[in-house]
């Protein structure tokens, strides 16, 4: 029977595992205080209209689907293989070690005679996405068995014929003298709901709210600001280094020959700009880091 949604809280799912810290780490910077105590799986959070359960992500659109979560985070490369009928609020381009997407391959030994999909008719394939890779063998029109990897899926490839496997970097699969065949899948983080959930209007407002910080917190992890100040008789040779489509705020000082530049820009292209900043007259140049970036 499904669990009755709560009333009076958003109960809130936080994936368990390789997304833990990250995810952890994405609230903080949007603006939360989550705490996790041993070995609980009831995290506290700084918001009294929020409840915290975790759950593996594996796991986490079925509990959204079933009303025992109003509200979770998963991939949607798992969304797709429990085929759950939730929400699909946001998505938070977001992974265990980078903000790429992290891809599912198909893969074998380096040495092995694999050379495409259709030489696997008749192998074992071990993985954990095992409805998804039924149905891209069965779109190649391939017939193979797949059988259900309980991790560590990289080393069994050699006592199987292929395995499908999830990849960030592809230092796994370098590092296991993996070749990829094919690429099967491209998953994402999203933001998922309850479909009853949504339709009640504080959750809903509370959800998007959620949503919104969070991928504030997301665009600003690769985002710097920057404040200078900059003589007026400079500033037009000051605007033009900066990034064309940056549009600076401008404030004027005490001292009506001088004023205030302020401009958030990619972090990657702050440290060519700084000193051409300062050769074009710029000065007191200040650069900070941010918690969010809100369009």
């Amino acid at each position: 029977m499904m669990k009755k949604l709560s009333e009076n809280k958003l109960v809130l799912g936080i994936p368990k595992g390789s997304l833990q810290d990250s995810t952890i780490e994405l609230f903080r910077r949007a603006g939360f205080d989550l705490s996790i105590s041993g070995r609980s799986y009831l995290p506290s959070i700084d918001d009294d209209d929020i409840s915290l359960i975790m759950f593996r992500a594996q796991e986490m659109s079925r509990y959204v689907e079933d009303g025992v979560l109003d509200v979770g985070i998963t991939g949607s490369d798992w969304i797709a293989e429990n085929a759950s009928k939730v929400v699909e609020v946001a998505e938070l381009v977001y992974s265990k070690q980078s903000l790429r997407p992290v891809h599912w391959v198909l893969a074998v030994p380096v040495e092995s005679d694999v050379q495409k999909v259709e030489d696997l008719a008749g192998g074992i394939i071990a993985t954990e996405l095992v409805n998804i890779t039924r149905e891209y063998l069965a779109g190649k029109g391939v017939q193979a068995k797949v059988e259900f990897s309980w991790g560590a899926t990289e080393v069994k490839a050699r006592f199987v014929d292929a395995i499908v496997d999830v990849t960030e970097t592809g230092s796994s699969i370098e590092a296991n003298q993996l070749r990829v065949i094919d690429t099967i899948l491209t998953s994402t983080i999203r933001l998922i709901a309850n479909s009853e959930a949504w339709e009640i209007p504080w959750k809903r407002e509370k959800i998007e709210s959620l949503a919104l910080l969070l991928r504030g917190a997301i665009a600003a992890r690769e985002k710097v600001g920057l404040k200078m100040n900059v003589a007026r008789k400079d500033l037009q040779a000051v605007i033009e280094i900066l990034p064309a489509e940056k549009s600076p705020t401008i404030s004027s000082l005490a001292d009506e020959d001088w004023v205030a530049l302020e401009v958030v820009l990619e972090e990657r292209i702050e440290r060519d700009l700084v000193p051409q900043l300062k050769r074009a007259g710029a000065s007191g140049i200040i650069t900070y880091p941010l918690n969010k970036v809100i369009p």
